[in-house]
């Protein structure tokens, strides 16, 4: 990108994960001033979208898409919500120091490449450690809290004893009115990564304490080994699922479901593989790999052994018998499931002529009629 100003400057996550040496998927650029005056001035930029009360702007330029922000201060009138935005155009400085940790707070002018460190981010990177930028960050936004989890996890820092004293206080005394939205979020991106590390310091040090007072176990398995090997689609749901109260985020429909079905599972009985199978069977793996947590030899009975037997039988081969349907094709099913269960060898003939005996022995009780 060759845009270049005295007052436009890389902020943020950017210019971290550069003096990391590691790749960055987001590029923030800040404008000391009011960012959407100033992209209406680039020659042949294309102004995409514009948010006058953020004072943020969208470009194209040089086929590129290109997001400027205003340097802005916020206030946090309703702790736990969105701030409110003031003074658009602000100094540089009030702009990076509004942010939430040290790391996360310096800027790289984009005519000098010069660093802007007002908060001592660059220490902080060389010794590997998190820390806010004042004592109530956490109280303006808790997420802060998860979002210190997840920079721990992804760059391998840790906080500060003074954040991590100030982050045990605010979790002894929650303001649950907050943005859920917004945990959610920080949730999501945090779990996606796969951690089990994450998810035991999640557990251990109660930041899961932002959703719910009530104690929650840290359960005795690795999910991560699970997710690894199963490949399931939703991973965060597996491991923020669990947690008590998760119904106060806003889950996606199918996200509700899994963590319903997890909760279904556990009101049933395992006393057989018949059982197992039929209790797993149509269920999303999520759903299974978090019921791995209270029983972990069933889930693996069905994931490596149970899950892959399927009946080669339909009710069209049903019908060619001169059966009319009715609901006691299911109740053939289930019969040569629980054959095939245990002998797993069985061939499509074999369950044809398990069929047979079974509408065989409905027929001579009365129950079924041919065609």
């Amino acid at each position: 990108m060759n845009l270049r100003d005295k007052n436009l400057y890389y902020v943020g996550g950017i210019v971290r994960d550069e003096l990391l040496n590691k790749q960055s998927f987001d590029i923030d650029l800040t404008y000391v001033g009011n960012a959407i005056d100033f992209a209406r001035n680039i020659k042949d930029a294309k102004i995409l979208q514009i948010n006058e009360p953020f004072g943020t702007v969208k470009i194209e330029l040089d086929g590129e898409e290109i997001d400027i922000a205003s340097t802005r201060d916020e206030t946090y009138p309703q702790k736990g919500h969105l701030p409110q935005i003031k003074n658009i155009g602000c100094p540089l400085k009030e702009d990076v120091l509004r942010r939430d940790f040290t790391i996360n707070a310096m800027a790289k002018s984009t005519q000098t490449g010069e660093i802007i460190d007002y908060a001592g981010g660059l220490k902080d990177i060389k010794t590997k450690t998190l820390r806010v930028l004042h004592d109530n960050s956490f109280i303006d936004d808790p997420t802060r809290i998860v979002r210190c989890l997840k920079f721990a996890i992804r760059f391998g820092f840790e906080p500060d004893e003074h954040t991590k004293q100030l982050q045990e206080e605010y979790l002894n005394n929650v303001n649950y009115d907050m943005s859920y939205k917004r945990l959610q979020k920080e949730l999501k991106e945090t779990f996606s990564l796969n951690s089990q590390i994450a998810f035991n310091k999640f557990v251990k040090n109660n930041i899961y304490k932002l959703l719910t007072p009530k104690t929650f176990n840290l359960p005795d398995i690795n999910f991560e080994e699970l997710i690894n090997k199963y490949k399931p689609h939703n991973i965060w749901i597996i491991y923020a699922g669990q947690i008590p109260e998760i119904e106060k985020l806003p889950l996606t429909k199918d996200e509700k479901q899994i963590v319903e079905d997890y909760h279904n599972l556990q009101q049933k009985k395992y006393n057989s593989d018949y059982e197992i199978y039929k209790n797993f069977d149509g269920v999303k793996l999520e759903s299974i790999i978090m019921y791995a947590g209270i029983n972990y030899s069933v889930v693996i009975n069905y994931l490596e052994n149970l899950k892959k037997i399927k009946l080669q039988i339909t009710g069209k081969d049903i019908q060619n018998l001169g059966i009319n349907p009715s609901s006691k094709y299911q109740e053939c099913f289930d019969f040569i499931l629980r054959k095939k269960i245990t002998n797993t060898k069985l061939t499509k003939q074999d369950e044809l002529n398990l069929a047979k005996d079974f509408f065989k022995k409905s027929q001579s009780n009365g129950v079924c009629k041919n065609k």
